[in-house]
């Protein structure tokens, strides 16, 4: 009994002493945490007024303007086609008898070359029969001459006095003119005849590749049909297309047929066949005054001579009828202009100069602009600092930095 006394008088003194454990660790939990907070406090940097400039001042890459003579170089997209092409056709009829070696699709043949040939029998039955009837002629007119001296030489012995119409008539002088103009169609139908034959034999009209054949041996042809699809080798052209945008800038090319003179240069590139380091030459021929109907672009054609590379050094491509090829047109040389590429031109024709560490906004004149660079005549002298930099603000007398060559940021 006195044990179950003693447990329930120590109890209490055992709670109250847990209690104030408990109280002592939470108070040291706070100091502690008080004093963290204060550490924290006391080690904040503190802000100087060169670090908010360092902010606030803008990074920027510059490149110097530089003023000179500039050739600029219009690049178009352009399709290669025929300078000269013909369909050939026969001028007479017949059964094709002949063709000749050369004479198949990509076969090339030179000028003069006869391709095929076309019986000739009737046309040579035709001849023997024009060259008798012109001997025929020729041989009234001699009777007639002969009948009209006849003539004179009665009418001399009668002395009889007629007026100019019946003496005509007695001297035989329609009879005559009759006779001279028999003679004269027998003579045109025999010319007649020997073109006709000559005309069996078709040949190129031109040094020409044969794009397509539409005969064979053995196959009758008329007057008009379609023989064959002809081109010429010694020069092709390359028509080109030039947007609407750009056509202002064409005042500065040179068209050979316009200015009397050599076109200007133009280089020709096709990677896809030729790989990106071979090139054709040519020379700007002429602007087509007629829009492309569907696309609604200006063209100007581009003279290549020996498109095929038949006489060029060993190595040069050969262009190819169809193909599209990026054109490179030469412009004239521009004479104290700077040039920037086209990225530093901003809008409303402006460009960003950095003067005195602060940005300038700058009105320019743009007098050209071809597909790289833009060429300006005023707004900009030789040595400004342009700035190559894409700003997110953008605003007039904006502080800008620059950074040196070592990485160091500084202030201009």
């Amino acid at each position: 009994m006195s044990n179950t006394v003693d447990d329930q008088a120590a109890r209490p003194e055992s709670g109250r002493a847990g209690r104030g454990k408990t109280a002592l660790v939470s108070v040291l939990i706070l100091l502690a945490g008080v004093a963290l907070m204060v550490l924290i406090f006391e080690t904040e940097p503190t802000a100087t007024r060169g670090d908010v400039a360092r902010e606030t001042a803008m990074l920027v890459e510059v490149r110097s303007a530089e003023r000179g003579r500039f050739t600029p170089v219009i690049e178009v997209m352009g399709r290669v086609v025929p300078a000269r092409e013909v369909t050939l056709q026969p001028r007479v009829s017949g059964r094709v008898i002949e063709l000749a070696e050369a004479f198949e699709p990509g076969g090339r043949v030179a000028e003069g070359t006869a391709l095929l040939r076309i019986d000739p029998a009737d046309y040579e039955a035709a001849l023997r029969q024009r060259r008798s009837e012109l001997a025929q002629a020729r041989a009234d007119l001699e009777l007639e001459q002969g009948r009209q001296a006849v003539a004179e030489q009665d009418f001399e012995l009668l002395g009889e006095e007629l007026d100019e119409g019946n003496r005509h008539l007695v001297l035989r002088q329609p009879q005559l003119k009759q006779a001279r103009a028999r003679v004269d169609f027998a003579e045109a139908a025999l010319r007649r005849a020997e073109l006709d034959l000559q005309r069996t034999r078709i040949s190129a009209p031109f040094d020409a590749q044969i794009l397509s054949r539409d005969v064979a041996t053995g196959s009758q042809v008329s007057t008009g049909d379609s023989l064959a699809r002809l081109v010429a080798t010694d020069r092709y052209w390359v028509s080109a297309s030039v947007p609407l945008s750009q056509l202002r800038w064409l005042r500065w090319l040179r068209f050979a047929e316009r200015d009397g003179e050599e076109g200007a240069p133009v280089t020709l590139r096709h990677e896809a066949a030729w790989g990106p380091s071979r090139s054709r030459q040519g020379r700007l021929q002429r602007l087509v005054g007629e829009l492309d109907a569907n696309a609604r672009l200006a063209r100007v054609l581009v003279s290549v001579e020996d498109p095929l590379a038949l006489q060029s050094e060993a190595g040069a491509p050969s262009l190819i009828l169809g193909a599209f090829v990026r054109t490179a047109i030469e412009g004239r040389a521009l004479d104290d202009v700077v040039r920037l590429d086209r990225d530093l031109l901003r809008r409303e024709d402006t460009v960003w100069v950095m003067e005195d560490g602060a940005l300038d906004i700058r009105d320019v004149t743009v007098l050209l602009r071809d597909n790289d660079y833009v060429y300006l005549s005023d707004g900009l002298d030789q040595g400004d600092q342009v700035v190559a930099t894409d700003l997110a603000t953008v605003v007039d007398g904006a502080a800008l930095r620059l950074e040196d060559v070592a990485g160091a940021e500084t202030m201009e």
